[in-house]
């Protein structure tokens, strides 16, 4: 599969056979990890990590992914950068991108709700980079997708439906039912992993369920896609207002805070709004008496967890939850998105 060069903004946009190629890839790096034929692929080679927003699980796993492919991963933030903004003068995004393409073999890019004046903003940034940029970007979460995010929750839901860790069956995800429900929470999230988790889920044959009060529908184009790839699969696709509406037989329950599409006004993201509005819906945390109800089912969660609003301790810490495991994956798979679009393997 030769993936060299390409851009990974959305999984919708690349092919099952290019996402199995490199969860493969990924399963195959997670068994043998630091196998020589792996610890030469960027040997000598730089990967720009671009933040405008901080992380945790993100520039952790990018850094050690680099280290362990033998390159090196640069942090940057936009402060330290002389960049054009609308009410700035600087770079422009074309002359950045062409100079760090002389530079680096790859651009990640992370630009979250707060940091953008619209919904959208922050993919189309990444999208105008890609446009100009010789080399792949790589979205390390925007305002609407997170792939990597994605890549890592799918593979650890087959691995716990397979043969364990490294020994994912992704057959074994098809016509396995995916809750994905909304849940309070302080933290006024962007849609980007919930999103990636619907498309991904979806692409891989599971029925998928949304479960979320009236007002926080996810993005339309989310939803088609979601459809489409659920009818291509012989799948089915619904959403329920009703907070108990999905569990009943769910196999994977994915429960997180998510603000509603009116969380932009007048070119500013009202966090404390959206905080004030999600605080006055209760009843929609993941408890163990909800999980009773599925069939056997794990919890999933991309982290980090608003643990007692998103979901009770004893789900997120308990026997069924594959929240450490997804976690681990993110590196596992970046090291894959890495190796084959910007190394030789």
């Amino acid at each position: 599969m030769d993936l060299f060069g390409r851009d990974l903004i959305v999984t919708q946009e690349w092919t099952l056979d290019e996402l199995k190629a490199t969860l493969e890839l990924a399963a195959e790096m997670k068994r043998e990890r630091f196998h020589p034929r792996f610890t030469k692929t960027l040997e000598h080679k730089t990967f720009f990590m671009f933040f405008y927003n901080p992380s945790v699980r993100t520039r952790q796993s990018f850094e050690c992914a680099a280290t362990e492919l033998g390159g090196h991963a640069q942090f940057l933030q936009p402060e330290g950068m002389r960049l054009k903004t609308a009410t700035t003068a600087g770079e422009t995004i074309e002359d950045a991108a062409k100079v760090m393409s002389r530079y680096a073999v790859g651009i990640g890019i992370r630009i979250l709700e707060d940091k953008v004046p619209s919904y959208g903003a922050g993919n189309e940034l990444l999208r105008e980079y890609a446009r100009w940029a010789d080399i792949p970007i790589i979205n390390m979460a925007d305002d609407r997708f997170h792939p990597c995010q994605g890549l890592a929750d799918i593979m650890g839901w087959a691995e716990w439906f397979g043969g364990g860790p490294g020994r994912p069956d992704y057959e074994k995800l098809h016509g396995r039912n995916f809750l994905l429900t909304w849940a309070s929470g302080a933290l006024a999230r962007s849609w980007c992993s919930v999103q990636e988790a619907l498309i991904i889920a979806s692409r891989f044959g599971m029925n998928v369920t949304v479960a979320r009060p009236e007002g926080y529908d996810l993005d339309p184009q989310v939803y088609a896609w979601t459809q489409a790839n659920c009818e291509a699969n012989g799948a089915a696709f619904r959403t329920t207002s009703d907070p108990d509406g999905g569990y009943e037989g769910a196999h994977v329950v994915y429960s997180r805070n998510w603000v509603t599409p009116q969380a932009y006004q007048d070119g500013e993201f009202k966090k404390a709004a959206e905080q004030q509005k999600s605080a006055s819906y209760s009843g929609w945390t993941t408890n163990a008496a909800r999980m009773a109800r599925t069939d056997n089912g794990i919890f999933t969660h991309p982290m980090p967890v608003d643990r007692g609003l998103e979901v009770t301790d004893e789900v997120a810490s308990g026997p069924r939850s594959a929240i450490y495991d997804i976690a681990e994956n993110r590196l596992h798979v970046q090291k894959a998105v890495m190796a084959l679009t910007m190394g030789k393997i």
